[in-house]
């Protein structure tokens, strides 16, 4: 009798963990989600991440909301995000910098492994551009131009991902730049007030001097060409670096599988709808959802690719 008592015993000790896990799935969201941006509202990720909070409350019946945690290039939302509890109610919306250089070079208040991702769903457009009559066109171009000319870029902090690339394409294409400045925000008035003669920015940023004919792009940071500028080469195209900036919903490490499943399930349904399907072509923006093992293969893949960026950036 007391060897069935305890075979029982250990019997539910070894499911309790699998029925835990059903049982919270199946109540999942049992509480208000928050969804947090670590960036100023407007941009890509923020209207995207929203678009995702919305079909979560209209699928769940719980209110989903976007908080936007500004600071520190990004670590202030995520470090909010690392000191919630892995139950799928905190879910980051993070760059890649999050994830790779921010890590590398120590300033993180986070680990490796503090975070999972649920999926990236976002290539950000970002890329170079300069006024409309400014004397270069592409990178080999503005290389030239700067041997004998002063050219001032403009960008997101020395940290972010989409500046150390372009200052590695910089001394690829042996473009000099003769100063250079982070600014938090590189839009029209950035050009137009001659803040910097070339600015490392997203489309969604300039689309109205875009639109107007005032700017134009002299490369996009991107895997393809941008659709609202299909002559405009890539900088892989131009100088054969492939590394590109992405966007991801990230949850604490050990929130259960079923909660990242329906997580993704919800995403990527709000990701199909229209909206965002004009927005992708109205920015270039490139809009999909890559998952589960594929998306920790980005985010290691990215880690390593980053080291060396950080160490260019030291030299």
């Amino acid at each position: 009798m007391k060897n069935i008592i305890k075979v029982c015993a250990i019997a539910a000790l070894v499911s309790a963990p699998f029925i835990s896990s059903i049982t919270v799935a199946a109540d999942y969201p049992n509480r208000p989600v928050k969804f947090v941006v670590p960036w100023p509202p407007g941009d890509l990720e923020d209207i995207l991440t929203r678009k995702i909070a919305e079909e979560m409350s209209k699928e769940t019946g719980k209110p989903a909301s976007v908080v936007n945690k500004a600071g520190g290039a990004g670590i202030l939302g995520a470090r909010y995000v690392a000191s919630a509890r892995a139950d799928g109610l905190t879910i980051g919306s993070f760059v890649a910098d999050i994830l790779t250089t921010h890590l590398l070079s120590g300033n993180a208040p986070y680990e490796k492994d503090t975070f999972e991702p649920v999926g990236i769903f976002l290539d950000y457009p970002f890329v170079l551009a300069t006024k409309t009559d400014s004397p270069y066109n592409n990178m080999k171009e503005l290389a030239e131009f700067s041997q004998n000319n002063k050219v001032s870029l403009g960008h997101f902090g020395y940290m972010a991902l989409p500046t150390a690339i372009t200052f590695k394409a910089a001394k690829q294409a042996g473009i000099t730049f003769s100063s250079d400045a982070a600014f938090d925000a590189n839009d029209c008035s950035t050009l137009a007030n001659g803040d910097a003669d070339v600015i490392n920015t997203t489309t969604q940023l300039i689309l109205a001097c875009l639109n107007s004919g005032e700017v134009k792009l002299l490369t996009s940071l991107t895997r393809d060409r941008l659709s609202i500028a299909p002559d405009v080469a890539t900088l892989n195209e131009q100088t054969g670096i492939s590394l590109t900036t992405w966007n991801g919903l990230f949850v604490k490490k050990g929130t259960s599988e079923e909660i990242k499943q329906r997580i993704a399930e919800i995403a990527q349904k709000a990701l199909a709808d229209e909206q965002a399907t004009e927005l992708s072509k109205t920015t270039g923006a490139g809009i999909f959802w890559i998952g589960g093992k594929d998306a920790k293969k980005i985010v290691a893949d990215d880690y390593e690719a980053a080291k060396s960026l950080l160490d260019f950036m030291k030299e």
